[in-house]
């Protein structure tokens, strides 16, 4: 299986094969999804398990399911946009899923990239923004989802209520996203005072 990119320099991570001296989870993949593209890397005890974003349902549900594995708890869903990183990644979105096993006392991180195919200033749906949601798997991830959606604007294909959580429906942007403006776009200049007393 092919290793991580080689981070070390840039960012502490550093790349390694798939195998049972990083994790003990990561020989059970292996095992179970021979013919995937997978790579891991480790940051300070913290494993992180690289998979393909098609892949992502299947190997979540494996993960949860397996009893070698059982992860059991979904305790994150995020992302990150690594847009003019200093360090080359295999895409500009980085979705991270953190999931403890209770049964065996182990925590691992997952990670699958995504580059979108549309320009991000907007809020137009972008076909190369869309992973599959885990909420049949973890239901706790609906939230977190949607989190990411309104911060980002990655869509999780098969969520059952796929809507903005923080912001309203027609906000014209993706706060999280790099591009945007660390300022805004005029939303705080331009915003209107709800007088409470004539309400």
């Amino acid at each position: 299986m092919a290793a991580a990119p080689d981070r070390q320099a840039s960012s502490g991570y550093y790349a390694t094969s798939m195998t049972h001296e990083l994790h003990p989870t990561l020989a059970h993949v292996r095992a179970a999804f021979p013919d995937k593209k997978l790579s891991a890397a480790d940051f300070r005890g913290c494993t992180t398990l690289v998979i393909e974003p098609a892949d992502v349902h299947e190997i979540m549900h494996f993960l949860q399911n397996d009893h070698d594995c059982e992860y059991n708890l979904l305790s994150h869903v995020t992302a990150a946009d690594y847009l003019d990183y200093p360090a080359p990644q295999p895409g500009r979105f980085g979705v991270t899923w953190m999931l403890r096993s209770h049964s065996h006392d182990r925590s691992l991180t997952v990670r699958a990239w995504l580059t979108p195919t549309l320009d991000t200033s907007g809020i137009e749906d972008d076909p190369g923004l869309v992973i599959a949601s885990v909420t049949d798997i973890w239901a706790g991830a609906e939230w977190p989802e949607r989190e990411v959606f309104d911060m980002f604007g990655i869509r999780f294909k098969g969520h059952p209520d796929m809507r903005r959580i923080l912001l309203w429906r027609d906000y014209p942007g993706h706060p999280l996203r790099k591009d945007y403006p660390l300022r805004g776009r005029g939303e705080r200049e331009n915003a209107v005072e709800i007088d409470r007393a004539a309400t």
